[in-house]
């Protein structure tokens, strides 16, 4: 009988845990055990129901276009509970010297493709509109990583990077397009870039080789209709209970012949093979005795804080509200706040027709002090910008705070060679996998994807061949 340890509760381990507990139903000579400091598994994957309305302490969705974790929902028989954004009333505004602007009209992430809206709207200068005029003839060019702020500001200017590019990536990654690198965040940029040289005409060449599609488009977010602690419930329950250790937090993993010994303070365990499931800092630290090399690359992986705040409102608030998704707020703007979501507006099944719930977003590279904040200070600080901004003074109905410490990777220049060098140095350890938001993406998706991943690859190193996972009928 074949041992696998699995350190790390969150979305990434659980998938890895499921992938392995397939295995074990099919017949493979293996049990595994999953390890969590806390004594809750899913890790920022958290929803409460409140007064009729879902509300999300992590993540609210994930994007439709990368499959891994509709394809999980699928097999686990939730299909029929996946949801789409309402994409018929999306719209996301930039709060611009105190007032909310619309993105205009044609504008793909960052990149300009319609060329009227763009013109007549107020969010950009005049010498910003000359540089995306004059952006359409820039040559081909291949550069190696750079920060995604110079790329940027390259093609449209400093404007761009301050009222779109770094709000776009503080709401995603939490992090600073100063910082942030090209090649690991936008690497289809780099790619446009090289082939075309102009990124508008790159992506319009991009629109046009997309096959015209029969029926509605696909939702640009999907969801879960109880909200995404659904996804955990619904993994938790078809684990092993006997293989769950939460309240165990792992102190250190040592090498021994044949395979690792994961020590919980407690006690000590062995194991063939062995799924590294933490954040890349917390990884560092469990490897530092056995693989300092590995640890000091995964600790060069840095994360940021983010906090998310939850205020329900009276139905009159809804027609208070500008229609659409919600804003981002730009650094320049001199606020704490992040960005704000109109739940209510964003997804069905949230609140109820009586209900209005807004969704704010802090903290962030240059705002770790928030999470030091007492709760009610907080709220303070976000019902203080929202009356600034919106001239919503209404008392909540209920509000919520989650603080979620050095959750978010950061992806700065050259992580893709620091990727590569973990890679080199991990094939070196027999029977270590790695998995997590700390490689090769942030979202859910990529998280369910890389906790398959590295199933496969203690699979592979205890030598047991995989065999087709069942999808369970919705």
């Amino acid at each position: 009988m074949k041992r696998v340890a699995i350190v790390g509760g969150g979305i990434s381990g659980l998938s890895a845990a499921f992938a392995l507990e397939q295995q074990r139903q099919a017949g493979a000579p293996l049990e595994y055990a999953l390890f969590e400091s806390s004594s809750n598994l899913g890790g920022v994957l958290c929803t409460e129901l409140v007064d009729g309305c879902v509300v999300e302490g992590g993540p609210d969705s994930f994007l439709t276009e990368k499959p891994w974790a509709a394809d999980l929902c699928r097999q686990l028989g939730l299909g029929d509970q996946l949801i789409g954004s309402n994409d018929a009333e999306r719209k996301t505004y930039i709060l611009l010297n105190g007032k909310l602007v619309p993105l205009p009209d044609g504008l793909m992430f960052m990149v300009p493709t319609k060329i009227l809206p763009v013109v007549f709207s107020p969010l950009f200068s005049l010498t910003t509109k000359l540089r995306m005029a004059f952006e359409w003839f820039d040559k081909p060019q291949s550069r190696p990583d750079e920060p995604v702020a110079a790329l940027v500001e390259r093609h449209y200017g400093a404007e761009m990077v301050d009222r779109l590019a770094d709000p776009l990536l503080s709401g995603v990654y939490g992090g600073d397009a100063s910082q942030l690198g090209v090649q690991a965040v936008l690497p289809r940029f780099a790619q446009m870039e090289a082939k075309f040289g102009s990124l508008s005409r790159a992506m319009l060449a991009a629109r046009k080789s997309i096959p015209k599609r029969n029926g509605p488009a696909k939702p640009l977010f999907t969801s879960l209709k109880n909200g995404m602690r659904q996804l955990v419930d619904e993994l938790v329950a078809r684990l092993d209970s006997a293989a769950l250790r939460t309240n165990t937090p792992v102190e250190s993993l040592q090498i021994e012949k044949g395979g690792w010994l994961v020590s919980d303070g407690g006690q000590s365990d062995s194991f063939d093979a062995i799924i590294v499931a933490t954040s890349a800092p917390a990884s560092a630290n469990l490897l530092q005795n056995s693989a300092s090399d590995l640890a000091a690359e995964l600790g060069g992986i840095h994360y940021t804080s983010s906090v998310t705040v939850t205020l329900a409102y009276q139905q009159e608030v809804r027609s208070l509200l500008p229609p659409g998704f919600g804003f981002l707020v730009p650094r320049s703007e001199g606020k704490r706040m992040l960005a704000a979501t109109f739940v209510h507006n964003k997804f069905p099944f949230r609140a109820p027709q009586e209900r209005a719930l807004i969704r704010c977003f802090l903290g962030g590279v240059s705002q770790e002090q928030m999470l030091e904040l007492p709760d009610d200070e907080v709220i303070g600080v976000v019902r203080d910008e929202l009356r600034q901004i919106l001239g919503l003074a209404a008392e909540p109905l209920f509000t919520r705070v989650y603080k979620w410490k050095a959750a978010m990777a950061q992806y700065n220049v050259g992580h893709l060679e620091r990727l590569d060098r973990i890679e080199h140095l991990r094939r070196q350890l027999p029977g270590l996998a790695l998995a997590g938001n700390g490689y090769r993406g942030i979202g859910v998706p990529d998280c369910v994807r890389s906790g398959h991943e590295a199933a496969a690859q203690a699979l592979a190193a205890i030598g047991i061949t995989q065999s087709k996972p069942q999808v369970v009928a919705s």
